[in-house]
Parts: structure tokens; sequence; C-alpha cells
């Protein structure tokens, strides 16, 4: 079982930034994947970057340039800097986990949400 806690979000105008952060807790070993999605106000949610165990980043095109994905293997936390806010980045920002694989088996996790809002 994996816990997960985000934080970070809030109110910013465009051309801010912010960080957000994902604290995993419970079985983090068996963690793999890292990943950050975000659901804008009548969109589908959508991956934003992810980070593997073994430190491969993905970012989606609409990101790239502006935002980091990082760790903090210490800490069980995954931080996403976000540079260069734009309007259309507002949404709910979610974390999302892949643990185990086989033999172990697999679980995937999300975090609460939290809310990023970009003024113009």
């Amino acid at each position: 079982q994996v816990q997960l806690v985000e934080s970070g979000g809030g109110l910013v105008q465009a051309g801010g930034s912010l960080r957000l952060s994902c604290a995993a807790s419970g079985s983090t070993s068996s963690i793999n994947f890292i990943g950050w999605y975000r659901q804008s106000p009548g969109l589908q949610r959508e991956v934003v970057a992810g980070i593997s165990s073994g430190g491969s980043t993905i970012y989606a095109d609409f990101v790239k340039g502006r935002f980091t994905i990082s760790r903090d293997n210490a800490k069980n936390t995954v931080y996403l800097q976000m540079n260069n806010l734009k309007a259309e980045d507002t949404g709910v920002y979610y974390c999302y986990v892949h643990s185990g694989g086989y033999p172990q088996p697999v679980s995937e996790y999300w975090g609460q949400g939290t809310q990023v809002t970009v003024s113009s």
C-alpha cells in the first residue's frame, strides 16, 4: 500500500512559477514510476510529466521547456517545477504511482489532487 500527499498548488499570475510536491509513504520500495497528470476544466485527465525509478523522464509536449520533474529518493518525494505558467495550465494536478511488477502484484495509486490556477 502506498499513500500520496500532494502540495504546492495555488494561484499565480501568468509567467509565474509553482512547485508541486508528491510525498509517498508506505511500500515505497516497490514504486516504479511517479507521474503528474492534470485535468483542466472541461477536458480529460492527461499526463504532464513522469519519472521512473531509474531516473528516466517524460514530458507532455505542451510543458516541454517549462516544467521539470525531479525526485528526492531520501524523502520519497517527487517535485514538479512549473515555470512560465500560462492560463491554460490551470487545472487540478494529480500525482500517480505505478508500483510492483512480476512476480509482485501491480498496483496503481492516485493522489487527492491539488488545484493550480493561473490568472492572466
